[in-house]
């Protein structure tokens, strides 16, 4: 600071204290006070103090602005109360609602000075005003002290009664505080609450049900009657209120409607004893439950559904927890989209929205699938984002999904961020434990990490192979002898231990290794971490077991060092095993067993997820969000197994009531398309309003809405009359909307369950305006113009900016920057298939059985592959159905229904056509596997008729679970062949997780030649054979049918009489099974 400013400092100080002579000569040393400036008594806000203290309105209201401004600003202002608190009786209105909102800030820090301006906050509980009289009941509220209770008490008593939905609202929040302030009260303030709830406003609801779930959540009889009424108001309340009305609106569900799941839950139990699927179509699950639900209960999902457009992110996701603790199965999917969009908001909502998604992932895999690409990891995010991203690929990972995935995780290991890395490891490692298939694929990937310098890596890596291992350790025995080998090399301890663990478990398989490993240990094991001196004690005592004359003094030198070795938990388990193996003699019961104990065989660990209790509590809360509880969390409710008594939600209208209703319900019909409808509207008065009030206004709209949506409902069934005039319009109307639908059909499907159950609603509407255009014709004729561009509507979960599908096609542009930059040259890859059909190819006449005659009461299916080009689609595969009729009469229109497809499958439909008794006959059926093993299961549907049993009627016939499943030969497409360098090409490129080895031992290749080996590669797995420059080596190439993925094939013959077989392709799934089938057909006898 400057000599001046400190200077003009002292000026001010010593001037306002009246020092004459000081403040005149700024140069004086005598009686001067260094740091006068920041001293206590240096006066602050005085100028706010004069202009309070003026009689002029204007500085009032200036120097309150300020202050207020302060306020908002976080700084002090406590010292001015007294100040302002004196102005709480001006006349001038902005003034009092000013110093209103400096009250409700410092009331219950200056409580006693408050307590002087009560009577004053009384009075201004009549003021005309609305605003003062919510501010002064408000800042009463807000003094803390149990001696005003009574006074609180009877002002809210005052405010319930108010004609200002403003001044209710503020009565219904100081409900809590007085609670709070005085529990005993609680009786009074339900009854309060009780009538509440019965008011009709939407300002008011959302702060009733606030002060509900505090005073009294237990009294659910209270919401009885007001249940349809808080349903039919919830899309207008304000944001927050909607969200506590959720919330309370899904614990009464819990306790007052039965389970809609309950009967899928008993059918899936049958359906997995008899060995059936546990997936069932829409309309059967639909028909299912939703018949035995609580009208409320559909009411409740119903109204609800369009707040998961709202622009709340806190009302999507009281919304969609709603979904998932009360919605049906089918239905719950709905929800997915919009908690997908709010991964584009701020950080902190994609952490929480984040952490519900994986505790829905867990129990719903294909609730998510579709939004697959939108969990993939970006730069931009932030760790724990990444982490949770990672949690549901891993959860959504499946056999269709799983290449596309590994891929990501691929360039997930190569992050900088280690933890990030080290997380991803653990994934696939997760993914290899859960999806057979991929298991050999991801171990060799992470045996190639093992050699990468990062120590995190090699570490995470090393811990999951030993887990993985530990499945089938028979088959790994070259990657155990590879971790012994590296075992001084790894600085982890975590992975050195494990290692360690590993050559001690299965020394049968390292027996030469395993007592260098122990060498090398007994010289570093003073330095060794815990965990590591811990398992080279376990590796010495299992080695003496197993090769005592080797290793007996090396065990004795290693348990004298742990004998003083300053970590007690050493020195005890150093102490228990040297009882134990040398000290033996007086339990010879223990001696004779100790290989049983020692060496007892351990079940494989389970890979589990860090969120696998996640689910322990409700979603949306706050101890789900930190998973932990906290004080006042609530468990949710479990269902009733018998639902309450309904009627309890009904609520008597009186005939007064009801006439009066009746007869304006005709005026509004009568009204409907005149021209004086706005003077009809404006001359309508609500009795008690207040006409200046706008917020009362508001009330008498909202009350008329949710008059209108009560007519609407009950009125359906007078007007459905009008349908059969209106036949013609309502077939364009549908035809438009089926034109407007197409482009969206993929996005929309997921909610297709639900539109049906929504109908009810909208066809409500639309009869209204159909019944007078019967009798305006110029009116009909407008609209059936321009009702087509009003069938479609916007919606906000339609704004996706990324498709989501399950499964990847290889596409010239978009998909390989985002995989794998290694798998750049494929890109070009779909545009050369066309061009390369045209080998040979091996036509199959093998046929399979799809029904016998007996199980089929006299009908019998068989189906064969043909491997022909199918018209419908380049992906499907065509199948020929067999069709035989060995029952008493004729079979006729035979269709396909109630199909049973996995995600990306697709089948086509059968060609009407009938087979007479005794005859055969045969259709082509094309079905898309998605290049998936998954089964299509389907219900063949015909007439039987011409029975002499039936006396002449006819009768429709079902054959149900009817599945058709495709071998591994028959998902490539036949007749695809490429050049010896583009093979090379692409197997360079298709390299780590995309390649799969297997070994046949005494298998040349004179036997290959000579015993035809080559027609049967052709004949089972149906890829073309590859002119090969090497003499020792045979390659074949194919395709997948549906994505178009190269497939690579190849046989290594070394000079030791051993085959190499090897597979490239990013369907890990295919690869495998392409290996196995293929080391069958080569050892064929």
């Amino acid at each position: 600071m400057s000599n001046s400013s400190l200077v003009s400092g002292f000026q001010m100080q010593n001037s306002s204290t009246g020092n004459q002579s000081i403040a005149e000569d700024p140069n004086s040393n005598e009686n001067v006070k260094p740091v006068s400036i920041f001293s206590n008594d240096y006066k602050k806000h005085d100028d706010l103090r004069q202009m309070l203290d003026s009689n002029k309105d204007n500085l009032k209201l200036d120097a309150m602005k300020r202050i207020v401004g302060m306020i908002a600003k976080g700084k002090n202002a406590s010292d001015l109360f007294p100040a302002v608190v004196k102005n709480v009786v001006s006349k001038n209105v902005e003034v009092k609602k000013l110093v209103y909102v400096y009250l409700m800030r410092y009331a219950e820090e200056q409580q006693d000075l408050a307590l002087l301006s009560i009577s004053t906050f009384q009075r201004a509980l009549k003021d005309p005003n609305q605003l003062i009289r919510a501010s002064a009941l408000r800042v009463l509220s807000s003094i803390r002290v149990p001696i005003i209770t009574t006074i609180m008490m009877l002002a809210i008593k005052e405010a319930v009664s108010d004609m200002s939905p403003y001044v209710r609202k503020t009565a219904a929040n100081a409900i809590t505080k007085l609670y709070n302030l005085d529990p005993d009260l609680k009786e009074e303030l339900i009854e309060i609450i009780q009538k509440l709830l019965g008011d009709k406003t939407i300002l008011v609801a959302g702060s009733t049900i606030a002060a509900f779930e505090e005073v009294c959540p237990d009294r659910i009889d209270l919401i009885h009657k007001n249940f349809r009424k808080l349903c039919n108001l919830l899309i207008d309340v304000d944001e927050w209120g909607q969200v506590i009305i959720l919330n309370m609106l899904t614990r009464y569900a819990r306790t007052q409607f039965v389970n809609p799941n309950a009967v899928l839950e008993d059918e899936t139990k049958k359906s997995d004893e008899n060995d059936e699927s546990d997936d069932y179509d829409d309309e059967d699950m639909d028909s299912k439950f939703v018949k035995p639900m609580d009208p409320d209960h559909r009411l409740l999902l119903r109204v609800s559904k369009p707040l998961l457009q709202s622009r709340n992110s806190a009302v999507v996701m009281a919304v969609a927890q709603l979904y998932y603790y009360i919605a049906p199965t089918n239905e719950i999917s709905l929800v997915a989209k919009a908690l997908v969009r709010l991964l584009r908001s701020h950080r902190e909502v994609q952490i929480i929205v984040l952490k519900n998604i994986v505790s829905m992932a867990q129990k719903n895999q294909n609730m998510f699938q579709p939004h697959q690409k939108s969990f993939y990891v970006h730069t931009s995010d932030s760790i724990h984002v990444k982490i949770l991203k990672l949690e549901i690929l891993t959860c959504l990972a499946n056999q269709g999904n799983i290449s596309t995935i590994l891929r990501e995780f691929q360039t997930y290991v190569l992050s900088q961020d280690k933890e990030f890395a080290a997380s991803t490891i653990n994934a696939i490692g997760r993914c290899a434990s859960t999806i057979k298939e991929v298991a050999d694929s991801c171990l060799a990937g992470l045996v190639n990490l093992m050699s990468k310098k990062d120590e995190t890596i090699v570490g995470e890596s090393v811990v999951v192979i030993k887990r993985l291992l530990q499945s089938n350790p028979s088959k790994n025995g070259a990657i155990i002898k590879r971790m012994a080998k590296m075992s001084e090399k790894v600085s982890v301890p975590m992975a050195k231990a494990s290692i360690l663990w590993l050559i001690g478990e299965y020394s049968d398989q390292v027996k030469k290794i395993a007592p260098d490993v122990l060498r090398k240990m007994a010289k570093t094991f003073c330095d060794e971490e815990i965990d590591v001196k811990l398992q080279i004690l376990n590796l010495a005592v299992k080695l003496f077991l197993t090769n005592q004359k080797q290793v007996a003094i090396l065990v004795q030198y290693i348990l004298n060092l742990a004998k003083y070795d300053q970590n007690y938990d050493i020195r005890d388990r150093a102490r228990f095993l040297r009882a134990l193996i040398f000290n033996n003699e007086k339990c010879p019961q223990l001696a004779k067993h100790l290989k049983k104990i020692i060496l007892a065989p351990k079940p494989a660990p389970v890979l589990e997820s860090a969120y696998k209790d996640s689910d322990n509590f409700q979603l949306g809360t706050l101890s789900h969000a930190i998973g932990a509880r906290i004080s006042g969390y609530a468990e949710l409710p479990e269902f009733p197994l018998e639902a309450p008594d309904p009627s309890v939600r009904n609520i008597e209208i009186p005939e007064l009531e009801k006439a009066a209703h009746t007869q304006k319900i005709r005026k509004k019909s009568e009204k409907f398309y005149s021209d004086d409808d706005g003077e009809e509207e404006n001359s309508q008065s609500t009795e008690g309003a207040d006409p200046t009030d706008s917020d009362e206004s508001e009330e008498s709209e909202s009350e008329s809405e949710a008059e209108s949506e009560s007519e609407s409902e009950t009125g359906s069934g007078s007007e459905t009359e009008s349908e059969n005039e209106n036949e013609k319009n309502d077939e364009k109307l549908k035809q438009t909307q089926v034109e407007n639908s197409n482009e969206s059909e993929s996005s929309n499907s997921s909610e297709s369950s639900d539109e049906s159950e929504s109908q009810s609603e909208t066809e409500t509407e639309s009869e209204e305006e159909k019944a007078p255009k019967v009798h305006v014709k110029p009116t009909i004729k407008k609209n059936e113009k321009k009702a087509p561009e009003q069938v479609k509507e916007v919606s906000l979960l339609d704004l996706d900016f990324s498709e989501p599908s399950a499964q990847p096609v290889i596409q010239a542009q978009s998909t390989v920057p985002i995989l794998s930059p290694s798998l750049a040259d494929l890109a070009s890859f779909s545009s050369l298939t066309s061009q390369n059909l045209g080998q040979k190819i091996y036509v199959s006449n093998k046929e399979f059985e799809l029904l016998n005659k007996i199980s089929g009461n006299g009908l019998q299916i068989q189906y064969k592959f043909t491997r022909q080009p199918n018209q419908l689609s380049n992906k499907a595969i065509s199948i020929e159905l067999k069709i035989s009729n060995f029952t008493n009469g004729d079979l006729n229109s035979f269709c396909i229904s109630n199909k049973k497809l996995q995600m990306g499958m697709s089948m086509s439909e059968l060609s009407e056509f009938s087979v007479t008794k005794g005859a055969s006959a045969s259709q082509i059926v094309a079905i898309d596997f998605n290049d998936t093993f998954q089964p299509a299961v389907f219900e063949l549907c015909a007439v039987y008729s011409n029975d002499p049993t039936l006396g002449g009627t006819s009768m429709n016939k079902k054959w149900s679970n009817l599945s058709i499943t495709c071998p591994i030969g028959e998902l490539i497409q036949p007749g695809y062949s490429i050049s010896e360098n583009e093979f090379m090409k692409l197997q360079a490129k298709l390299k780590g997780m995309n390649e799969t080895n297997d070994i046949i031992e005494n298998f040349t290749h004179s036997q290959f030649i000579t015993k035809d080996f080559g027609t049967k590669m052709l004949e089972n797995l149906n890829v073309c054979q590859i002119p090969s420059s090497q003499q020792d080596s045979i390659k074949y190439a194919g395709v997948s049918a549906s994505s178009k993925t190269p497939i690579l094939l190849s046989l290594f013959f070394s000079l030791d009489g051993k085959c190499f077989i090897n597979v490239n392709c990013e369907k890990i799934v295919l690869a495998n099974m392409l290996i196995k089938e293929a080391k069958r057909i080569l050892t064929i006898v």
